[in-house]
């Protein structure tokens, strides 16, 4: 979580999609600005 977070911090503005494996996450208040664009339901 630390590389998320510095990425995160390095651009405020956009919605970071963060590579995890195989799949790319997003987390906190991006996914929930991103979840409605996308037409996903968020899980916990």
């Amino acid at each position: 979580m630390r590389q998320y977070r510095e990425a995160r911090e390095k651009h405020p503005d956009g919605i970071l999609l963060f590579r995890l494996g195989d799949f790319y996450e997003i987390f906190f208040d991006d996914a929930k600005v991103a979840a409605p664009i996308m037409g996903v339901q968020l899980t916990s």
